[in-house]
């Protein structure tokens, strides 16, 4: 089974990045526990969403990317990955600034400086390191952050009463709707779809082979369970943290460097400094998937797989990166443009999400493995839910 360990796990780092602990402390210190049921139903759209791009990966040997420019006339296949290259932009944006606050909290690192750093250093890995040493690496950062909210969570006291009752109640309070949706988007990410299309089929196993095709499919299902679950653990630990350290004293959080301030006097010099060396690690490590996603966004676009030393790869992923990494310096208010770049992810997802029903349902694409009807009754449901919050937060706003 270890062998099929892996993809899912890469996946789950997108959804533990820089964005989700701007929303996540922003939910639990604004609304305490009452926005984790979020967590929970973003999770379970993600495991059902997930796993079935990964099916789609496993039996055409494509990309949700590739899929599209081959199965889809181009006058919609352009705009379609075009607004998904602007999704993954947005993404990197948040794992780039996310670093690059991290080496703030760190060493005092100018959030500028720290982001040319943080840029550098993740051309660098993606350039000179195969897909398999970077699966190595980003299990273990996923390791680490897990380990240190472990760590956080056993010096607050938490109100598990609290907690489950908020796992398992919608509530959506008055003026939480940009919170909800940038939790919402910060979770079920849109280039995550197409990363995991990508990764679970570039392990080149022999997809001819009926067998090896149908032990894949069923050892990736709990690939995807386990890495979504302990992205969830995660999650939650985010906002029950702040909801026990900032919600309970009625400290107002505005930026990622206050959050780990006001833990000092809260619970102590460790807990700040692990805060932030976490931070780092999921900056890095998911501006990685970031940069590997729009590749394979882009790449797919012009029919080819996701492949460093390619042209089209190449060009993807340096170019989402750098635009991602000039964006940062337009950014006046860095903990708002985190909370906003993931409200912007939501609302590009239910694009791709249809798009992704769209082909796994096809028998042309699929063959004997496209959606069954129960299937494709949840998937338009999740598509549905998810327009529905969107048209929500347009309401919001005015």
């Amino acid at each position: 089974m270890l062998k099929f360990i892996g993809p899912g796990l890469m996946v789950t780092v997108g959804f533990i990045d820089p964005g989700n602990w701007a929303s996540n402390i922003a939910a639990g210190s604004e609304y305490g526990y009452k926005l984790l049921w979020m967590v929970t139903l973003s999770t379970l759209m993600l495991i059902i969403l997930q796993h079935n791009v990964a099916h789609l990966g496993i039996v055409t040997g494509e990309c949700l990317s590739e899929s599209a420019t081959r199965h889809i006339k181009k006058r919609y296949s352009i705009p379609i990955l075009s607004s998904a290259v602007l999704a993954a932009i947005s993404t990197a944006l948040a794992e780039i600034l996310g670093g690059a606050i991290a080496l703030n909290l760190l060493f005092k690192m100018p959030i500028k400086v720290g982001t040319v750093l943080i840029l550098g250093l993740i051309i660098y890995m993606l350039l000179s390191n195969s897909y398999y040493k970077l699966e190595k690496w980003i299990i273990g950062f996923v390791s680490l952050i897990g380990l240190s909210f472990i760590y956080e969570l056993s010096l607050v006291n938490v109100s598990w009463s609290e907690a489950v009752y908020g796992w398992t109640h919608i509530s959506i309070p008055n003026g939480s709707m940009v919170i909800v949706m940038s939790v919402l988007g910060a979770v079920v990410m849109p280039h995550n779809l197409f990363l995991h299309s990508e990764i679970i089929q570039s392990r080149q196993w022999n997809l001819e082979d009926e067998a090896i095709q149908k032990k894949q499919l069923s050892y990736e299902f709990l690939d995807t369970l386990f890495s979504m679950i302990v992205g969830w653990a995660i999650n939650s630990a985010m906002i029950i943290l702040a909801a026990t350290t900032f919600f309970i004293n009625k400290v107002h959080v505005t930026e990622l460097g206050q959050a780990k301030e006001m833990l000092t006097p809260l619970v102590g010099s460790g807990a700040s400094l692990i805060f932030a060396i976490a931070l780092l690690f999921a900056g890095i490590s998911s501006t990685i998937t970031a940069g590997m996603a729009g590749g394979s966004i882009f790449a797919g676009i012009f029919q080819e797989s996701y492949n460093i030393k390619d042209t089209h790869s190449k060009v993807g992923v340096i170019g989402i990166l750098v635009i991602a990494a000039a964006a940062v310096f337009l950014i006046s208010n860095p903990f708002d443009g985190l909370i906003y770049s993931q409200m912007l992810l939501s609302i590009q997802l239910p694009i791709t999400v249809f798009l992704q029903i769209y082909l796994t349902s096809s028998e042309k694409v699929m063959g004997k493995h496209k959606n069954t009807l129960f299937t494709k009754i949840i998937l338009w449901s999740i598509g549905i839910i998810l327009t529905v919050l969107n048209i929500m937060l347009l309401i919001s706003f005015f």
